[in-house]
Order: structure tokens, then C-alpha cells, then sequence
């Protein structure tokens, strides 16, 4: 096999799909032909890892091949995980340098479409500060924030849905004090002074109006569509979003394909709402979920059929991944909207259980890469940075730890061994779990320091809360659990000094690498920190005249892609 120089790259990004919801990884439920095609004819990951098991701070790994917390995106908070309102002040530093950074100054041309979900502006509105054309994009089309069931009017709110619970209950309980306070003026059982009345109902609505001008207006503020630095739909229209991001994903093929360049396709799927074309609805035995999966599937089928259309695929590195593993705590009248994390323990939110951060892992590039080949050895999303640094000529930044790891010489068979010998799963900004596969075999050992707490008692996420805590309400380990992952994937045997000889020369090599590890971190502006995570007007992103917000520049006719 020879090497092409310098290839096309086409990375494919699902949100929140579980390992398990794919059939090359073992489901049997979803028809997923395309994704299947991709590992028939390429190399496989069975142990791929993402480095958070939520969004924000797992693609922000992704795009700098660094730890969420070495950039300060990482949140100290159970509240926001992930950045939550693109009127809010954080995002991922200017200073950090994307893949997509590095291969444009190699001459890339350079494409990002769908979710960023990385921050928008700093200090006023359009200063676009966090925005993808300044992280190494040429081009962008999507959402500059990602999918919630918000974006839908008719469905349940999604985003922090029990703190505006407590904000309507608080609202009713401060609106019904003076109205209440009426009944002893009229009774004259005491006097109540009309100013008073009129301060405590003044203050009743101040206080509705301080949290209802954000959370009310979610769908409004939240879930835009972005050309480049331009609002195209606001609020975004969502039974087109589809047609829409496929059509230009297409087009962008289409206008470089005299390459090269670098297509990151960032899918609104598998994230709820679960927005599904009409043909698709009713099409899987798994549901609307199921549904949902399959047209992603169909979408990397059409792209798939362009690269083979203009003859591309031989010189064209594709990549398939998941943000994070499926949510479990995901339900709507008894139906699961979630994902199948497989054998895996856990899911989305939950800090170091394999299901929130075990992800498909599948590249391929005809006459490089081995069909066919599958790998069980631990790699991260972190590894696509130096990865594709190396295939596209780019120059790694030394002033800075690079924790993800050139995987071509795994993927080519030039070596059989992992890169990494320690991986450290964080919860936010709290170590939670770390992993140590052994230099001399095959086992790979992983130790539990935190765990959350599921809700209700016996069961398996925490469907009580909506998304597990990273802190407060977990349990602490000590000793920590450790599993033999290589022999028990999912975790269902904890080993102890009792049944495991090597139990406590295993803990103490693994807590000498997290010492090792914690030296290398340094000091950084907080991305999550309580004034960057608030909704600020002043940073709301407006088609129009704030806060009368909202317009439709995409033609009325639909797609037909």
C-alpha cells in the first residue's frame, strides 16, 4: 500500500448516538448500511473513547486534541455541563489551535457544517469572538450552538427544566403575597398600604421578568442558523434543518473537490427532539429514535455517494464518530428517545462509566487503510488531532501538552500497540476515572475514584435529575473500584485485594500517572464560570432589531437533497 499526500478529509460527528445503536458494533434492531459500509471497508475502533461524556467539552477535546480542562472548558458546576446559551460569554479560547487551524495553513480548504456548540462572542454582539472562522474554518453553515427539545414549540423543555420549574413556582408564590395581603384590607382586619401592594406586585414582575427574557425565549436565542457570521433563520425553522445542512455538506464537496480540503459534517442527530423527515418516521423497529438513526445514516450514505460520484474515495480519509455515548434519562410517555449504549454501563452525563464515553470509532481510506480491520485498543477523539496533522502535512504547536496520539501507525499495522498507556476521564473539572492499559499486554485496567448516584434506588442512570452530578451528589471511592476492562467491558465485576493479587500495585500505578498528569495542568481563564454561563443581552446573537428578533433568508422552497 502507498500513502496519497495530503488526502481529503471528511469527518462525520453523530451527537449523543450510543456505541450500541450501530450495527457493526453489534445492534440488530437499526438498519445503519451506510455507517456499515464505512467499517467494511476501512478500520474499525472497538475501544474508542471520547475525553468527556458530554458535549461542549468532549468536541472541544476533539478540536484541539487536548483535555477539556487544559483549555478551561470544563465546568466546576452541575447546573452547566455544557455551554448553555449562545448569549453567554464563554467558549473556546483564541489561543487554542484547531485541527482545522492547522491544516488551512497547509493550503486545506476548510468546511464545518451542523453543530459547533464552542461559544460565539466575547463582548458585544457581533465581535464573534469563539466563532468557527476564527478557529480555523473557512466556511460554516449550522447551528453556532446545537439541538434541544426547546428548538421544537411542541415539545418539553430541555434546557434546565427543573430550575424553571422552581422559577414558576417562585414566581407564583412572590405574585400571590400581595393579592393575598387584599383580603385583610378588605376585611379591615389591619391596614395594608396600596404602596405596598404595589411594591410587592412590582416586585413579583421584575423578578418573572429577570429569568422569563432568557428562558422564555429559548427557541428564539438559542436555535439560529448561520451562514459564515450571517443569521439566515431565527428561530431555526426545524422540519428543513435536514435538507438544509445535507444540501450544503454537498455543496461543499461539490466547490473544492480539487481538494484538498476538510469537511467536518457535525449531525443535529441523535439529539432530541429527534427531528425526522416524514419518509423516515415509522421506517425502524426502534421507534422515533431508531427512525432518527437511520436517516443520519441515510444522510452519510448520500455523502458517501458524492466522494464516489466525483471519483474522491481513494484519496479521501473519512472518519465516523459520536460526540459522547447515548442518554439513558431521555423518555417521553414511556417511550426511550435515548440511545443503546450496548454492554456498556452507563451513559451520557455519567462522568467515567464506559456507556458516556465509549463512542464508534471508523476510518477509512481505500489503498491506505486495511478493510475490513478492526482494532481493540484504547484510543481517544483526542487522536484525530495529531492524526490529521500528520496525513495533512501540518506542524504540531510545541508551546503546548498534546494529549492525543498519531494514530496511523495503529491503523496501518505498522505497530499493534496503543500510543496510550494512561487516558483520564474527567466529570467537569473532576477526575472521576482513569484507565491504564499495560505497555507488555493485552489488559487494560481502569479505577473509579467518583461515581454518581442513580435515582431512583436500583436504577441504572438518573432518571430522577435528568442528567447525573459530577459532584455533591455522587460516591466517593476509597479505595476506588477497579475493573479488569479487557475482561469485563461492562463493569459488572469490581475487583478488591481479595480476588485481584495485583490490586493494589495496579491502584498505586494508576494514582502515580494522575500525579504525573496533574503537573502538566496549568492555570486558565474558566470558560464555565458563573458570568460566562448566564445569558447576557448585550452578547445575544439578533436577525433584526433586539429583542424583536427573527427572520427567514432561505428560500421557501424546500430542498429536495
Amino acid at each position: 500500500m502507498t500513502r496519497n499526500s495530503r488526502p481529503n478529509i471528511v469527518l462525520l460527528m453523530a451527537d449523543d448516538l450510543g456505541v450500541g445503536d450501530v450495527c457493526c458494533y453489534g445492534n440488530n434492531t437499526v438498519s445503519t448500511p451506510n455507517i456499515d459500509r464505512l467499517a467494511s471497508e476501512g478500520v474499525r475502533l472497538t475501544q474508542h473513547l471520547a475525553a468527556a461524556s458530554v458535549c461542549t467539552p468532549s468536541r472541544t477535546a476533539f478540536l484541539t486534541g487536548r483535555y477539556p480542562v487544559r483549555s478551561g472548558m470544563a465546568s466546576p458546576f452541575n447546573l452547566n455541563r455544557v455551554l448553555t446559551w449562545l448569549g453567554g460569554s464563554g467558549g473556546l479560547p483564541t489561543n487554542e489551535t484547531t485541527f482545522a487551524k492547522l491544516l488551512q495553513h497547509r493550503g486545506y480548504r476548510t468546511g464545518l457544517i451542523g453543530k459547533w456548540h464552542q461559544g460565539l462572542s466575547c463582548a458585544s454582539r457581533n465581535d464573534h469572538c469563539y466563532h468557527p472562522l476564527n478557529h480555523g474554518f473557512d466556511y460554516f453553515y449550522g447551528l453556532p450552538f446545537g439541538l434541544l427539545s426547546d428548538c421544537q414549540a411542541s415539545r418539553t423543555p430541555e434546557l434546565h427544566r427543573w430550575l424553571r420549574i422552581k422559577l414558576w413556582m417562585s414566581t407564583a408564590v412572590l405574585g400571590l403575597v400581595p393579592v393575598l395581603l387584599l383580603v385583610p384590607k378588605y376585611a379591615r382586619w389591619f391596614p395594608v398600604p396600596w404602596k405596598v401592594l404595589l411594591a410587592l406586585g412590582l416586585l413579583a414582575f421584575l423578578f418573572f421578568l429577570s429569568w422569563y427574557s432568557s428562558y422564555g425565549f429559548t427557541r428564539r436565542w438559542n436555535c439560529i442558523l448561520m451562514r459564515n457570521h450571517d443569521i439566515v433563520q431565527q428561530p431555526m425553522r426545524e422540519e428543513r434543518v435536514t435538507s438544509l445542512l445535507l444540501k450544503e455538506a454537498l455543496a461543499f464537496i461539490d466547490r473544492y473537490k480539487r481538494g484538498p480540503f476538510l469537511l467536518f459534517v457535525s449531525f443535529l442527530h441523535v439529539h432530541t427532539p429527534l427531528i425526522t423527515k416524514e419518509k423516515f418516521v415509522g421506517h425502524s423497529k426502534y421507534g422515533l429514535y431508531g427512525d432518527n438513526v437511520e436517516e443520519m445514516d441515510w444522510m452519510v450514505g448520500r455523502i458517501l455517494e458524492a466522494l464516489d460520484r466525483e471519483r474522491l474515495s481513494n484519496h479521501t480519509l473519512v472518519y465516523f464518530t459520536s460526540d459522547n455515548g447515548g442518554r439513558l434519562e431521555v423518555q417521553e410517555g414511556g417511550a426511550q428517545l435515548g440511545g443503546s449504549n450496548g454492554v456498556y454501563k452507563g451513559g451520557k452525563g455519567m462522568g467515567g462509566w464506559e456507556g458516556g464515553i465509549r463512542v464508534p470509532g471508523i476510518f477509512r481510506w481505500p489503498t491506505v487503510l486495511e478493510a475490513g480491520k478492526v482494532i481493540d485498543e484504547p484510543t481517544s477523539l483526542m487522536d484525530i488531532y495529531p492524526t490529521l496533522s500528520y496525513v495533512g502535512g501540518g506542524i504540531l504547536p510545541q508551546d503546548r501538552v498534546i494529549d492525543g496520539r498519531n494514530l496511523m501507525p495503529l491503523l496501518e499495522g505498522r505497530v499493534s500497540h496503543s500510543d496510550h498507556e494512561f487516558l483520564f476521564h474527567y466529570c467537569g473539572v473532576y477526575l472521576h476515572t482513569a484507565r491504564w492499559h499495560q505497555k507488555d499486554c493485552a489488559t487494560v485496567w481502569k479505577v473509579h475514584y467518583v461515581t454518581p448516584k442513580f435515582s431512583p434506588d436500583g436504577a441504572d442512570a438518573c432518571y430522577g435529575s435528568g442528567i447525573c452530578s459530577c459532584s455533591g451528589d455522587v460516591t466517593y471511592h476509597d479505595p476506588p473500584l477497579l475493573f479488569d476492562i479487557s475482561r469485563d467491558p461492562s463493569e459488572a465485576r469490581p475487583l478488591s485485594p481479595d480476588n485481584e493479587a495485583l490490586f493494589d500495585s495496579v491502584v498505586k500505578k494508576i494514582e502515580a500517572a494522575i500525579k504525573e498528569h496533574r503537573r502538566t495542568l496549568t492555570p486558565v481563564p474558566q470558560q464555565f464560570s458563573v458570568f460566562n454561563t448566564i445569558w447576557k443581552p448585550w452578547l445575544q446573537p439578533c436577525c433584526g432589531t433586539f429583542p424583536f428578533c427573527g427572520c427567514d433568508k432561505e428560500d421557501d422552497i424546500l430542498s429536495t437533497a
